[in-house]
């Protein structure tokens, strides 16, 4: 005789799981606020803790380091951004170089409203400190995998040689879009002005990936 299973009923969080998860939630918020107006350097753990009204001591046993809690806020920011370029990739049309310019315009105009927000993740590719669960522009997989991805299809179309290194181009690409930014500082240069920028560095990457004739 077979005994019916029932499923095992879902445990409901403890107080101290939801203290917890409340006290996360406030320091990502505050962290968020604080990246976004005063920069990376300009934030410290103590200000995160002090606008989130938790102790320091309370930060860091939620995260090992200010590098690691900017890397939380823009993975949940930026999880809009790749559903919206995974919408738009698969139907356009033109050269490697044209995609990938409406590619990275699409990131421009995503960050339009939070610059400083985005520039703080660049910046945090440059801190000594950060901690092994760190994620700073340079370490999000995803976009190097819209780039690759682009790149293949212009191999597969024969826009893009066959012998080029893929990583060398994505590694260029991605270097050229941090480096852009810094015209937000020197130039006041706004989101239009950006993207012409782009563009025309996408254009000399693209005379060096193109087939020799």
């Amino acid at each position: 005789m077979t005994a019916d299973v029932g499923s095992v009923p879902e445990r409901s969080a403890t107080p101290r799981q939801s203290q917890k998860e409340a006290t996360r939630q406030r320091v990502l918020d505050a962290a968020r606020e604080l990246f976004d107006t005063h920069g990376y350097q300009g934030t410290t753990i103590r200000e995160i803790a002090r606008r989130a009204q938790v102790s320091v001591g309370s930060v860091f046993t939620t995260f090992a380091s200010k590098g690691e809690i900017l890397s939380e806020v823009m993975v949940a920011r930026l999880d809009p951004l790749f559903a919206e370029i995974d919408r738009v990739m698969p139907h356009l049309r033109g050269s490697t170089a044209d995609r990938l310019r409406t590619m990275f315009a699409i990131h421009f105009e995503f960050e339009a409203k939070h610059v400083r927000l985005f520039m703080s993740h660049i910046a945090a590719a440059y801190d000594w400190t950060l901690s092994e669960g760190a994620r700073p522009y340079g370490r999000n997989a995803r976009l190097q995998e819209v780039i690759r991805e682009t790149l293949i299809r212009g191999q597969d179309v024969g826009d893009v040689r066959l012998d080029v290194d893929l990583q060398e181009v994505i590694d260029l690409l991605m270097s050229a879009y941090a480096w852009t930014y810094r015209l937000v500082i020197t130039h006041e240069a706004d989101t239009k002005a950006m993207i012409a920028v782009m563009d025309r560095q996408i254009g000399l990457i693209a005379e060096g990936f193109a087939p020799r004739s």
